[in-house]
Protein backbone atom coordinates (compact mmCIF):
# COMPACT_ATOMS: atom_id res chain seq x y z
CA UNK A 1 0.00 0.00 0.00
CA UNK A 2 1.43 3.16 -1.22
CA UNK A 3 1.25 6.96 0.71
CA UNK A 4 -1.09 8.07 -2.03
CA UNK A 5 -3.56 4.81 -1.14
CA UNK A 6 -2.95 5.48 2.11
CA UNK A 7 -3.72 9.13 2.17
CA UNK A 8 -6.80 8.67 -0.30
CA UNK A 9 -7.79 6.17 2.60
CA UNK A 10 -7.43 8.78 5.44
CA UNK A 11 -9.90 10.98 3.39
CA UNK A 12 -12.76 9.13 2.23
CA UNK A 13 -12.46 7.96 6.54
CA UNK A 14 -12.92 11.58 7.68
CA UNK A 15 -16.00 11.77 5.43
CA UNK A 16 -17.60 9.58 7.10
CA UNK A 17 -16.14 9.76 10.62
CA UNK A 18 -17.20 14.03 10.32
CA UNK A 19 -21.44 12.50 9.13
CA UNK A 20 -23.56 13.39 12.00
CA UNK A 21 -25.04 9.89 13.06
CA UNK A 22 -25.73 8.00 16.23
CA UNK A 23 -22.65 7.54 17.19
CA UNK A 24 -22.19 11.94 17.63
CA UNK A 25 -25.91 11.72 19.26
CA UNK A 26 -25.17 9.35 21.71
CA UNK A 27 -21.49 11.20 22.60
CA UNK A 28 -23.69 14.43 22.61
CA UNK A 29 -25.98 13.02 24.89
CA UNK A 30 -23.62 11.49 27.43
CA UNK A 31 -21.44 14.83 27.64
CA UNK A 32 -24.95 16.73 28.57
CA UNK A 33 -25.85 14.00 31.30
CA UNK A 34 -22.58 13.95 32.59
CA UNK A 35 -19.57 15.46 31.77
CA UNK A 36 -16.66 15.51 29.19
CA UNK A 37 -15.40 12.33 30.94
CA UNK A 38 -18.59 10.28 30.26
CA UNK A 39 -18.52 12.08 26.64
CA UNK A 40 -14.63 10.83 26.37
CA UNK A 41 -15.92 7.19 27.78
CA UNK A 42 -18.77 7.49 25.45
CA UNK A 43 -16.02 8.10 22.35
CA UNK A 44 -13.63 5.04 23.60
CA UNK A 45 -16.38 2.67 23.60
CA UNK A 46 -17.60 3.60 20.18
CA UNK A 47 -14.25 3.08 19.22
CA UNK A 48 -13.70 -0.43 20.66
CA UNK A 49 -16.72 -1.58 18.97
CA UNK A 50 -15.01 -0.16 15.83
CA UNK A 51 -12.18 -2.03 17.10
CA UNK A 52 -14.48 -5.34 17.15
CA UNK A 53 -15.20 -4.85 13.94
CA UNK A 54 -11.82 -4.14 12.71
CA UNK A 55 -10.74 -7.58 14.04
CA UNK A 56 -13.73 -9.38 12.64
CA UNK A 57 -13.48 -8.02 9.20
CA UNK A 58 -9.41 -8.69 9.00
CA UNK A 59 -10.38 -12.20 10.38
CA UNK A 60 -13.16 -12.84 7.80
CA UNK A 61 -15.74 -12.97 10.73
CA UNK A 62 -17.53 -10.01 9.14
CA UNK A 63 -18.27 -11.36 6.37
CA UNK A 64 -19.53 -14.49 6.86
CA UNK A 65 -22.29 -12.13 9.58
CA UNK A 66 -22.98 -10.43 6.18
CA UNK A 67 -23.74 -14.11 4.76
CA UNK A 68 -26.38 -15.20 7.60
CA UNK A 69 -29.03 -13.28 6.59
CA UNK A 70 -30.75 -14.36 9.89
CA UNK A 71 -27.37 -13.20 12.10
CA UNK A 72 -27.61 -10.30 10.46
CA UNK A 73 -31.06 -9.29 10.56
CA UNK A 74 -30.82 -10.05 14.39
CA UNK A 75 -27.82 -7.76 15.01
CA UNK A 76 -29.95 -4.94 12.56
CA UNK A 77 -32.82 -4.87 14.80
CA UNK A 78 -31.24 -5.27 18.26
CA UNK A 79 -29.49 -2.29 17.35
CA UNK A 80 -32.38 -0.44 16.13
CA UNK A 81 -33.62 -1.71 19.50
CA UNK A 82 -31.33 0.00 21.03
CA UNK A 83 -31.75 3.38 19.78
CA UNK A 84 -35.58 3.69 20.35
CA UNK A 85 -34.78 2.35 23.57
CA UNK A 86 -31.86 5.36 24.36
CA UNK A 87 -34.21 7.85 22.53
CA UNK A 88 -37.12 7.43 24.55
CA UNK A 89 -35.06 7.47 27.83
CA UNK A 90 -33.74 11.18 26.14
CA UNK A 91 -37.83 12.06 25.21
CA UNK A 92 -39.23 11.17 28.64
CA UNK A 93 -36.22 12.93 30.94
CA UNK A 94 -37.16 16.05 28.11
CA UNK A 95 -41.00 15.79 29.10
CA UNK A 96 -40.32 15.51 32.51
CA UNK A 97 -37.37 17.58 33.00
CA UNK A 98 -38.05 20.67 35.19
CA UNK A 99 -35.78 23.70 37.37
CA UNK A 100 -36.63 21.06 40.37
CA UNK A 101 -35.48 18.11 38.81
CA UNK A 102 -32.90 19.42 37.17
CA UNK A 103 -31.38 20.90 40.95
CA UNK A 104 -32.10 17.59 42.48
CA UNK A 105 -30.07 15.53 39.60
CA UNK A 106 -26.89 16.78 38.98
CA UNK A 107 -24.73 16.13 36.36
CA UNK A 108 -23.81 12.36 36.62
CA UNK A 109 -20.74 11.37 38.35
CA UNK A 110 -17.24 9.89 37.58
CA UNK A 111 -18.63 6.97 38.19
CA UNK A 112 -21.00 6.66 35.09
CA UNK A 113 -17.79 6.58 32.86
CA UNK A 114 -18.17 2.81 32.85
CA UNK A 115 -22.15 3.00 31.95
CA UNK A 116 -21.26 5.69 29.29
CA UNK A 117 -18.28 3.27 27.94
CA UNK A 118 -20.70 0.35 27.35
CA UNK A 119 -23.58 2.08 25.55
CA UNK A 120 -20.87 3.50 22.92
CA UNK A 121 -19.33 0.01 22.81
CA UNK A 122 -23.03 -1.41 22.59
CA UNK A 123 -24.18 0.90 20.13
CA UNK A 124 -21.53 0.60 17.89
CA UNK A 125 -21.26 -2.89 18.12
CA UNK A 126 -24.90 -3.25 17.38
CA UNK A 127 -24.94 -1.15 14.45
CA UNK A 128 -25.11 -3.45 11.38
CA UNK A 129 -24.31 -0.73 9.22
CA UNK A 130 -20.76 -0.92 10.46
CA UNK A 131 -20.46 -4.51 9.36
CA UNK A 132 -21.30 -3.30 5.77
CA UNK A 133 -19.07 -0.11 6.12
CA UNK A 134 -15.93 -2.28 7.08
CA UNK A 135 -16.24 -4.97 4.30
CA UNK A 136 -16.43 -2.37 1.53
CA UNK A 137 -14.15 0.45 2.40
CA UNK A 138 -11.23 -1.43 4.13
CA UNK A 139 -9.94 -4.09 1.24
CA UNK A 140 -10.12 -2.17 -1.82
CA UNK A 141 -7.53 -0.14 -0.05
CA UNK A 142 -5.36 -2.44 0.88
CA UNK A 143 -4.64 -4.29 -2.30
CA UNK A 144 -6.02 -7.65 -4.21
CA UNK A 145 -4.37 -9.98 -1.28
CA UNK A 146 -4.62 -8.02 1.64
CA UNK A 147 -2.81 -9.48 4.75
CA UNK A 148 -4.08 -9.63 8.43
CA UNK A 149 -1.87 -7.29 9.61
CA UNK A 150 -2.67 -4.71 6.94
CA UNK A 151 -6.44 -4.65 6.97
CA UNK A 152 -6.38 -4.31 10.96
CA UNK A 153 -3.66 -1.13 10.60
CA UNK A 154 -5.96 0.68 7.86
CA UNK A 155 -9.30 0.07 10.64
CA UNK A 156 -6.94 0.85 14.07
CA UNK A 157 -6.46 3.72 12.04
CA UNK A 158 -10.46 4.52 11.16
CA UNK A 159 -11.05 3.71 15.22
CA UNK A 160 -8.14 6.58 16.34
CA UNK A 161 -9.52 8.79 13.87
CA UNK A 162 -13.12 8.13 15.03
CA UNK A 163 -12.22 8.86 18.79
CA UNK A 164 -10.06 11.65 18.08
CA UNK A 165 -13.03 13.56 16.03
CA UNK A 166 -15.92 12.31 18.58
CA UNK A 167 -13.48 13.35 21.72
CA UNK A 168 -13.65 16.90 19.83
CA UNK A 169 -16.87 16.99 20.16
CA UNK A 170 -17.21 16.39 23.35
CA UNK A 171 -14.97 19.30 24.45
CA UNK A 172 -17.20 21.75 22.24
CA UNK A 173 -20.07 20.48 24.43
CA UNK A 174 -18.13 20.78 27.59
CA UNK A 175 -17.30 24.51 26.69
CA UNK A 176 -20.70 25.50 26.01
CA UNK A 177 -22.06 23.26 28.90
CA UNK A 178 -23.10 26.24 31.37
CA UNK A 179 -25.26 27.83 28.49
CA UNK A 180 -26.70 23.98 27.28
CA UNK A 181 -27.75 22.99 30.80
CA UNK A 182 -29.51 25.57 31.17
CA UNK A 183 -33.32 24.26 32.26
CA UNK A 184 -34.94 24.95 28.80
CA UNK A 185 -32.07 24.18 26.68
CA UNK A 186 -31.61 21.29 28.32
CA UNK A 187 -34.91 20.24 27.27
CA UNK A 188 -35.16 21.34 23.92
CA UNK A 189 -31.16 19.15 23.21
CA UNK A 190 -33.10 15.97 25.09
CA UNK A 191 -35.72 16.23 22.92
CA UNK A 192 -33.86 16.94 19.99
CA UNK A 193 -31.64 14.25 20.35
CA UNK A 194 -34.16 11.81 21.72
CA UNK A 195 -36.16 12.06 18.26
CA UNK A 196 -32.80 11.84 16.27
CA UNK A 197 -32.26 8.90 17.88
CA UNK A 198 -35.52 7.15 17.23
CA UNK A 199 -35.43 8.42 14.09
CA UNK A 200 -32.16 6.68 13.68
CA UNK A 201 -33.37 3.29 15.23
CA UNK A 202 -37.31 3.38 13.05
CA UNK A 203 -35.24 3.83 10.14
CA UNK A 204 -32.38 0.99 10.68
CA UNK A 205 -34.95 -1.36 11.80
CA UNK A 206 -37.85 -0.43 8.48
CA UNK A 207 -34.34 -0.89 6.40
CA UNK A 208 -33.79 -4.28 8.14
CA UNK A 209 -37.28 -5.67 7.78
CA UNK A 210 -37.34 -4.16 4.12
CA UNK A 211 -34.17 -6.05 3.08
CA UNK A 212 -35.16 -9.33 5.06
Amino acid sequence: MGFGEYVAFVGVSLLVICTPGQDTALTIRNTLLGNRRTGAATALGVSAGQATWTVATSAGLAVILAASAPLFLAVRLAGAAYLIYLGARSLLSAMARTDATHAMNPPASRRSTRAAFAQGFVSNLSNAKMVAFFISLLPPFAGPHPSFILLLALGLNFCLLTLAWLVGYTLAVERMSRWLRRSAVRRAIDGMLGAVLVALGLRVGSEALASS
